[in-house]
């Protein structure tokens, strides 16, 4: 009992410490052969108009003539659920399926000789609930099922659905609203370029470039939240979502290492360990955005699930370390060059140290804040967290682009011009 009781916290702590990533659109799922205490599919937050269609097909059972009131499905809060785990704990039920503090959606001692079912749960309260499936015979019993799912909110006086989690039901306009302020960024960037030519620098067309990924990406972002919100499903725009996300993640990492390391404003070429950073980190972004794709597609009901949320955010705090080191070189080497009666080294140690200061807050607000905002903020408002991290996003592209601003009288080469002045 003990070793079944921590084998199940485990399973839902795990997804509850991931619940935002995924999101409620209709999901098939196949379970082939499996004997898991707990298999949890899917987290949604209901309003008092939330149903649960589920689906299940193709059931087979591993043994007969035994207590299938302990094999089905059920809904529970996280709140519950540790009310359940203790309970178990103290012996007061045997299987959490006998828990009343959770909401049976089917159990299959109501199966009899049938091969699957369909059931419509309503729910009336309001609140984030997961989708489980529980079986407490599992040292005697193995299942395999396919599993259609389709859990949505009843939105407005024609009771139209809505696929998307309570607190996430606003996210289309958020992310076409946030596109929209991208492409004139983009737009005012290009006029920068344009007026100051003369000056102009490889590194500010990539700049550009990194500008209309993000754009697209979120535009994209948009219609697939859109399209879910509506039919349940994404309709290949989460194909085009993947693609964009895949290439502006590459171009803002790889941006970050280009600027650290001086190319083209500072020096034209790359030193042997600078591309070895190159090297490192764009391929661990194709394996980031490999994991991410599987987390999303997957759900939390594979096996694999959790494995590839460890390998995703193993990746990514190897990125952001990685992304570091040519800044820490840049600003060693001026710290060097720098000298008394000089003013060069010491304006470029300067913007080399506040781009530092600004990748590290960066890096800390989106992957270590955003995510605490993600465990502690109410299921209604978790689009809090998409506008928290989206206004860090935009800041630090700001940030970035007026740092590194083609200027006329650039103090690179001001500085300089002011040197060999004195020199003469």
């Amino acid at each position: 009992m003990a070793f079944s009781t921590c084998s199940v916290f485990l399973s839902l702590f795990l997804l509850f410490l991931s619940a935002s990533v995924s999101l409620a659109e209709i999901r098939f799922m196949e379970v082939r052969f499996d004997n898991r205490p707990i298999i949890p599919f899917d987290e949604f937050g209901f309003t008092h108009t939330g149903r649960l269609e589920v689906n299940v097909s193709k059931i087979s059972l591993s043994a007969t003539n035994l207590d299938l009131t302990k094999v089905g499905f059920f809904l529970c809060t996280r709140d519950s659920w540790m009310h359940v785990l203790q309970q178990l704990e103290d012996g007061d039920v045997s299987c959490a399926l006998l828990s009343k503090l959770v909401k049976l959606v089917y159990t299959f001692d109501k199966l009899k000789d049938a091969k699957g079912f369909s059931i419509v749960f309503s729910e009336t309260d309001a609140d984030q609930f997961t989708f489980v499936f529980a079986n407490c015979l599992q040292s005697q019993l193995s299942v395999s099922m396919d599993v259609r799912s389709a859990m949505y909110n009843l939105d407005g006086a024609y009771s139209r659905r809505d696929y998307l989690p309570a607190g996430k039901t606003i996210l289309p306009r958020i992310y076409f609203l946030f596109s929209l302020v991208y492409f004139p960024l983009a737009g005012l960037w290009v006029s920068v370029l344009y007026k100051k030519r003369l000056t102009v620098f490889g590194i500010h067309f990539f700049m550009l470039a990194v500008l209309i990924l993000k754009a697209l990406n979120l535009l994209c972002e948009a219609e697939e939240k859109s399209f879910i919100k509506r039919t349940g499903s994404a309709h290949g725009w989460d194909v085009l979502f993947y693609i964009f996300s895949f290439l502006n993640g590459i171009a803002l990492f790889t941006l970050i290492v280009l600027i650290g390391t001086g190319w083209s404003f500072l020096k034209p070429y790359l030193q042997d360990k600078e591309k070895k950073v190159l090297m490192i980190v764009i391929p661990l972004q194709v394996v980031a955005n490999i994991a991410q794709v599987a987390i999303d597609k997957s759900g939390p009901f594979a096996q694999d699930w959790v494995t590839w949320n460890q390998v995703f955010l193993l990746v990514d705090v190897v990125c952001c370390c990685a992304v570091l080191f040519p800044i820490v070189w840049s600003i060693k080497n001026l710290r060097k060059e720098a000298r008394p009666d000089g003013k060069a080294a010491a304006v470029n140690l300067t913007l080399f140290r506040q781009y530092f200061v600004g990748v590290i807050c960066y890096i800390c607000f989106t992957r270590v804040v955003v995510r605490v905002l993600e465990t502690n903020t109410s299921y209604r408002y978790l689009w809090t967290n998409v506008v928290a991290a989206e206004l860090a996003t935009l800041a630090f592209y700001v940030f970035t682009g007026y740092k590194f601003k083609p200027e006329a009288h650039n103090p690179y080469f001001v500085v300089d011009d002011e040197e060999e002045a004195a020199v003469d």
